[in-house]
């Protein structure tokens, strides 16, 4: 059917012109136009992909080099090796429309897969002038997307000038060689708050945070990760320990997404972000959402036999698990290692106590 139908589409955009060409071409062309025709577009898929890569970051292109070696990945610009079938199409026999078609659609998903990798866009939507007792400024809000994905709840930061430039001095301090080709916009004396200066400098914040992340040392160091989930991390412990869960469950989701669009659901901080989730859902009574908070967490501290989170969250787990009727008996085996291991389970801090106490600086 596929055929077909770029069959039909090649002699409409062609005309009987381009048909009689055709036929003075050679038998070969006329018996399967829709072979040829799939070659093409196989040829032109893969240019508009390869037009992607210059997005791509040296530790994304180092990726990718491992899995082609693997041979999980497709090189782009040429077609997929064949096999079976298509491989005696190769010595002579004639090849079918469908083998090219699931060629076309095996190149697409590998391509799509390894060598298509997101990229992570920051989009300045909104400013506005903030006017405080003995100072004003502007306040910018920035979406954090990924590219090709559509994300139901957006991850958003509200920063202003200052923030920027504190982050641009720390980091020409650190890495001062990647940075030397890095605009960032200047102060200004007057004219701060007009619609033309705020456009420009919201350009200016997206190209700059686009930079930076474009650089695989840049966008691993504490200091870029920490300008955009720090405050959204002190914010939400503040407001945990005052007892306003409602309004500290939203800002340690924000935290949360914007810690898995940077793509560091690994690191400490991510684990403290779970552990106020779970508190939050679980004061709010909502303990089916705070029992998959500890599932995650349990599941990212697998491999680790010793953490400060760990007894902890195995409790938490334990208790929600019979909260809500779920399997319960793993976690209790894994405290029941810990007590052997190591001090009393009583002497251990709750999960909201760990919380509480942990030091953001």
């Amino acid at each position: 059917m596929a055929a077909r139908i770029l069959h039909r589409l090649r002699h409409a955009l062609a005309g009987e012109g381009g048909r009689e060409e055709r036929v003075r071409g050679g038998s070969e062309a006329e018996d399967f136009p829709e072979s040829s025709e799939l070659e093409d577009d196989t040829e032109g898929l893969s240019t508009r992909l390869s037009g992607t890569l210059s997005f791509t970051s040296h530790e994304e292109e180092e990726d990718e080099e491992e899995e082609e070696e693997d041979g999980a990945g497709v090189e782009l610009g040429e077609p997929p090796q064949p096999t079976g079938a298509a491989a005696g199409a190769e010595d002579g026999e004639r090849p079918g429309g469908s083998l090219l078609t699931r060629q076309l659609q095996e190149l697409w998903r590998k391509s799509r897969g390894s060598l298509a990798p997101q990229r992570l866009l920051f989009e300045v939507t909104s400013a506005s002038v903030v006017s405080e007792r003995s100072s004003k400024y502007v306040l910018y809000t920035i979406y954090l997307i990924r590219s090709g994905r559509f994300d139901k709840a957006p991850a958003a930061i509200a920063r202003r000038y200052s923030d920027f430039e504190r982050l641009n001095r720390r980091l020409r301090c650190r890495f001062g060689c990647d940075m030397a080709g890095i605009a960032f916009p200047r102060k200004r004396l007057r004219r701060n708050f007009t619609a033309e200066t705020i456009a420009k400098r919201s350009r200016a914040f997206e190209q700059f945070l686009s930079h930076l992340h474009s650089i695989a040392e840049i966008r691993r160091s504490p200091e870029f990760l920490e300008f955009f989930f720090l405050q959204d991390l002190r914010a939400a412990q503040r407001l945990t320990c005052t007892g306003m869960y409602r309004e500290a469950l939203a800002t340690w989701a924000n935290a949360y997404r914007l810690q898995d669009r940077l793509g560091v659901c690994g690191s400490g901080r991510f684990l403290l972000t779970l552990a106020g989730l779970a508190v939050c859902h679980q004061e709010l009574d909502e303990l089916g959402e705070a029992h998959s908070c500890c599932e995650q967490a349990l599941q990212l501290l697998e491999a680790q036999g010793s953490h400060p989170l760990l007894g902890p969250f195995l409790q938490a787990h334990v208790h929600l698990a019979w909260k809500v009727g779920k399997d319960k008996r793993r976690s209790e085996a894994r405290l029941q290692d810990l007590r052997e291991a190591g001090p009393p389970l009583q002497q251990q801090p709750t999960l909201k106590e760990c919380l509480i106490k942990e030091p953001l600086e």
